[in-house]
């Protein structure tokens, strides 16, 4: 019955429904046979289902192992397919296949897993591991091997020619080891399995620090020594790369300083840097370079130091537990943690600095949150959830979101601490904002070097912090002069940005308003005190919704929907083209005053990014503008868009427009014309008479790859017609009859091989070439909530 009534013409996910249903009806229409005959029966079956198995598509994986309960069936024919499978290059499909039947114990880890990682297929393998912590175990020794001194990722990839689409470069001994150490964290391994990939991060760590302190000399020769010897430790083969890095610096009274510190062998250095060695153990030491003496150039603590106030007991809480909470305050608050430079797990936080008027508490969490609940913890854990949920005390912070997760990693009372925060304003979100106006006033601390929190105050307050000790031990106890002074500032220049900010605003291309807006107890509500959550930090005066009412906004198909982004929205422009609004953006250096010129021509909406909204709109009227909200991501921007203005979204609008260059028109081309295409394009002689084109980047591959299964059983067929001899010029490359080059070289060899792929859909404004994937699926899923109408080009399977 298997082999010989069922057909594969049918594609898709109705296949598999159509197979279940068909498998069911006709097992229900046997009479019912004993337990040994039922027993007998299965077993044909499963012997059967086998040869199918080998025969069927991809899709049909998993309902033949349901149906016909294949993890039971006899394991030597289902191995053999399995191997047979790998042996014709099918190593994705041998794999899920085992995975599915759950074989894995039964085949070689190394062996299923070695092609898929020289693939990147990462994820794939630690799915097929999943469950297995022998296998687990197996598949971290196997990366820690790659991740050896000396090993060349090549040779292996020399004994599996089988393979295509190598991705070797993301293969490095650097990217292996933060894989295998991702999978000991998230597997809870031990770390000693992997001792060559906790290597390679050390390496890495050591190079930074490298640089910080030789490079940009942003660093303490304290902060330094003290975490260069607990990288390198006794580890000689770290001790030989620091050598090297010390070997290659220009300033050799530096590099003799820190081999000084560090007790490096004098013979094992160059000339002149032994030469100043010797000199420094001759006589005492000398003062720290010049860039840690010039403080003047940095911002200075406007508190005198008897009012930055450590707090390591149940009393010290009790003490100024008033003082923190008193009401209607603002304060800022800030963390610091020792860095691990990716060679442990979240770090944890050692200093929670809280910022009032004239005093700043720091406050020491680990002393503080142990043990868990007790006493201390617990007082600790109550006062910081009143301060941080109290509406009426504002707290600022840069980049609070991070803070919090870190604390909450600190101490378990604090774990949901995040979903707590009432009050709260994120200068980070702020700060964003500033920049995507006025970048060019605001880039020159950016030239500079300076970035965050240290950026910000010095184009608010007119000086940077001194950042030289952010990457100090801050679980080092007592804490150094320098330490304390610099936790301090780290939190009060917040009280100082905001005031500035609230008394100026323009002076920073902020609305007018800003002030009253940010305050507590300015809503126009009456009676409302509360501030925006955390998350709605960044949407305050400057993002006002621009409909006036939204559920009376007239409903508009997808495809008269007419916007232009400005330069700062570039992933919103592609998600709103994937499902079929017709999107132009400004160029990079195009000024934002040019959207309101193209929207009055053209009749678009503006979508802007933030504080260009209030000067647009004045220029387009109230409904045709809307401010963006920047920290969403860019699909999330897309489906707020289309809520707000009651767009209506079709199945058949979904890719009706490339999402690279906005064209709406495609070429459909037939699998085996596209093997042609590319076989003369990569065959050509000469350079291309219309330059070299580069191959497009992975992400725009994904988004291009255009579907033909998606949910709810339908079958996608873009609008679009065939190719014809006449859209062609005959030589190569490429090119249609308008002038646009098809753009072959995103077209991987692997998939022309596809199975099941029929046709490819080529943009005839950019020549950009799609194909059938499984980019539909998510995003149809992706925009569920905005889906609706009849999905006139799609057929119903």
């Amino acid at each position: 019955m298997l082999e010989s009534s069922w057909g594969w013409r049918r594609k898709g996910p109705s296949l598999e429904a159509w197979v279940t249903c068909e498998l069911q009806r006709w097992l229900k229409a046997r009479p019912l046979p004993g337990p040994a005959q039922c027993s007998s029966r299965l077993k044909q079956l499963q012997a059967r289902a086998v040869r199918v198995l080998a025969e069927s598509p991809p899709s049909l994986v998993e309902p033949l192992v349901s149906i016909f309960q294949m993890q039971d069936a006899d394991r030597s024919p289902l191995l053999t397919h399995i191997h047979r499978l790998y042996q014709e290059g099918k190593f994705k499909e041998a794999a899920m296949l085992g995975l599915k039947l759950r074989l894995q114990p039964e085949l070689s880890v190394e062996k299923m897993s070695t092609p898929l990682l020289l693939q990147d297929k990462v994820t794939l393998v630690e799915r097929y591991v999943a469950g297995f912590p022998d296998l687990q175990r197996r598949l971290l020794a196997l990366l820690d091997s790659w991740c050896q001194p000396g090993f060349d990722i090549r040779a292996v990839a020399r004994q599996h020619p089988q393979v295509t689409c190598l991705r070797l470069e993301r293969l490095s001994p650097r990217v292996l080891s933060r894989q295998a150490l991702s999978l000991v964290e998230r597997q809870g391994l031990d770390p000693a399995l992997c001792p060559n990939a906790v290597t390679q991060q050390r390496l890495a760590a050591l190079r930074y620090l490298y640089c910080k302190r030789f490079v940009e000399r942003s660093m303490s020769q304290e902060n330094w020594t003290d975490h260069v010897q607990g990288l390198v430790g006794q580890d000689e083969w770290l001790r030989e790369e620091l050598l090297r890095l010390l070997a290659s610096s220009d300033n050799e009274a530096m590099a003799a300083r820190c081999a000084l510190d560090l007790s490096l062998p004098e013979e094992r250095l160059p000339a002149a840097v032994a030469a100043e060695l010797r000199q420094l153990k001759l006589q005492e030491r000398t003062p720290e370079m010049p860039f840690e003496d010039r403080r003047v150039d940095y911002y200075q603590l406007p508190i005198a130091r008897e009012d930055i106030h450590f707090l390591a007991s149940w009393k010290d809480l009790a003490r100024h537990e008033e003082e923190l909470l008193r009401p209607g305050q603002v304060v800022g608050v800030d963390l610091e943690w020792r860095p691990s430079f990716g060679t442990g797990g979240r770090p944890q936080a050692s200093i929670m600095q809280v910022a009032v008027e004239g005093r700043v508490f720091l406050l020491d969490v680990p002393v503080l949150s142990r043990p868990a609940g007790g006493q201390v913890s617990q007082a600790f854990s109550r006062m910081v959830s009143q301060l941080l949920s109290d509406p009426s005390i504002t707290k600022l912070g840069y980049g609070m979101a991070g803070d919090l997760r870190s604390l909450g990693a600190s101490c378990p009372e604090l774990a949901h601490v995040e979903k707590q925060l009432r009050g709260s304003l994120d200068l980070l979100q702020v700060h964003r904002q500033m920049r995507a106006v006025d970048k060019p006033a605001l880039g020159r601390g950016e030239a500079r070097g300076l970035r965050g929190l240290s950026l910000l105050v010095q184009q608010v307050l007119g000086k940077p912090l001194d950042k030289s000790q952010q990457l100090s031990n801050w679980d080092r106890r007592p804490l150094s002069e320098g330490q304390l002074v610099y936790a301090a500032a780290d939190a009060y220049c917040l009280l100082g940005v905001y005031q500035a900010l609230c008394r100026e605003p323009a002076s920073f291309s902020l609305p007018e308003d800003l002030a009253r807006s940010l305050r507590p107890g300015c809503s126009e509500r009456s009676g409302a005190q509360e501030l925006p959550g955390l998350q709605e930090a960044s949407a305050l005066a400057w993002q006002v919704p621009v409909a006036e009412n939204e559920d009376a906004a007239p409903e508009v198909p997808a495809r008269a929907f007419r916007v232009v982004c400005d330069n700062m929205l570039q992933g919103l422009a592609r998600s709103l083209r994937c499902v079929g609004a017709d999107v132009l953006v400004l160029g990079a250096g195009e000024d934002h005053r040019r959207a309101a010129e193209v929207a009055r021509q053209e009749g678009r909406i503006i979508l802007t990014s933030g504080l260009p909204y209030h000067k647009l709109r004045a220029q387009v009227g109230a409904g045709r503008c809307l401010s963006v909200d920047c920290s969403l991501k860019a699909q999330q921007q897309a489906k707020a868009v289309l809520k707000h203005f009651n767009v209506r979204v079709t199945h058949a609008d979904i890719f009706s427009r490339c999402q690279a260059c906005n064209c709406d028109q495609y070429l459909k081309v037939s699998k085996d014309m596209m093997k042609q295409l590319v076989w003369l394009d990569s065959h050509q002689e000469g350079p291309s008479s219309t330059g070299d084109e580069p191959p497009p980047s992975e992400d725009i591959l994904e988004a291009g790859s255009a579907p033909e299964e998606a949910p709810g059983g339908y079958i996608y067929d873009l609008p679009c017609r065939w190719l014809e001899a006449a859209d062609l010029r005959t030589s190569a490359p490429a090119t249609l009859g308008n002038g646009t080059r098809l753009q072959l070289a995103g077209v991987p060899e692997g998939v022309l091989r596809r199975p099941g792929l029929r046709h490819f859909f080529c943009c005839t404004g950019c020549g950009k070439v799609f194909w059938e994937g499984s980019h539909l699926g998510r995003i149809t899923t992706h925009f569920s909530e905005v889906l609706g109408g009849a999905p006139s080009p799609w057929k119903q399977s």
